[in-house]
């Protein structure tokens, strides 16, 4: 367990792949982005389900000029984003959201690559999707072609495109809960990437709501095992918890987008 968020982020430098957690702003680890960012690092290259939007999350950093290259498989909630990312500053590798998660698994889990079908036909799989633009309305930067190969798959031959694993220098995560030997609880829908993430970074970082004593936390109910997880820091439940959109009912009553 660390003590502070300069602990908790130390060893983050320019140029680090950092693994985060978070769908929208639903699990999120905030208070670890904002460590990042107060910490200097920069030409960061990220993977994350998306970059937030323009003021929290991921979004802060992006707004700094900090993040290279995103891994993502959404980007729509993000105006500077697009900004950055047709102006040419932003390099961007988009891909299925089932692939991205299969990607942070894979690389938590000593796998090198798979193959899936998810892409097969498209530009992920043919190449050609662009990546950077140069500013002008032209590609800078295009994804290359994959290898694609058939399998009998069920009885069917079936064509597969090959995705190699993310293995990132650091992972941030959220979690509900955390127990000394770094076991994790998420709430609900703030699961969402955040195992994934966790499994995929060298080091794992966590922000965590509450921690407790070993043996506090139910062994059925560990959503991840401490053995990927590298720094704990507590911050307590009174954490702001942004929401991404909100919707009012007919009574009047505000429903938020997720639990984190």
């Amino acid at each position: 367990m660390v003590a502070t968020i300069e602990e908790a982020v130390a060893g983050i430098g320019d140029g680090a792949l950092l693994a985060v957690g978070g769908f929208g702003l639903c699990g999120v680890p905030q208070i670890l982005i904002d460590g990042v960012l107060a910490s200097g690092a920069t030409d960061l290259a990220i993977a994350s389900n998306n970059c937030g939007v323009d003021e929290a999350g991921l979004g802060v950093l992006l707004m700094a000029g900090r993040i290279r290259k995103m891994y993502s498989s959404y980007v729509g909630e993000n105006k500077e984003f697009a900004r950055q990312f047709l102006s040419g500053e932003l390099e961007v590798e988009l891909m299925p959201q089932g692939t991205l998660a299969e990607k942070l698994r894979a690389g938590g889990s000593g796998i090198a690559a798979f193959f899936t079908q998810a892409g097969v036909g498209t530009q992920i799989a043919d190449g050609g999707l662009p990546r950077r633009y140069d500013g002008d309305g032209g590609v800078a930067l295009a994804s290359p072609p994959k290898e694609v190969r058939e399998f009998s798959h069920g009885g069917t031959a079936t064509e597969f495109v090959l995705e190699e694993a993310i293995v990132a220098d650091y992972a941030l995560v959220h979690a509900l809960k955390a127990d000394l030997y770094g076991n994790l609880v998420f709430n609900k829908a703030a699961r969402n990437f955040n195992p994934l993430a966790a499994m995929a970074g060298k080091v794992c970082i966590v922000q965590a709501e509450e921690v407790v004593e070993p043996g506090e936390l139910d062994p059925d109910q560990i959503h991840l095992p401490g053995v990927y997880v590298h720094r704990v820091l507590p911050v307590g439940a009174d954490i702001t918890k942004p929401i991404e959109k909100r919707t009012i009912t007919a009574a009047g009553t505000a429903a938020r987008d997720g639990g984190n």
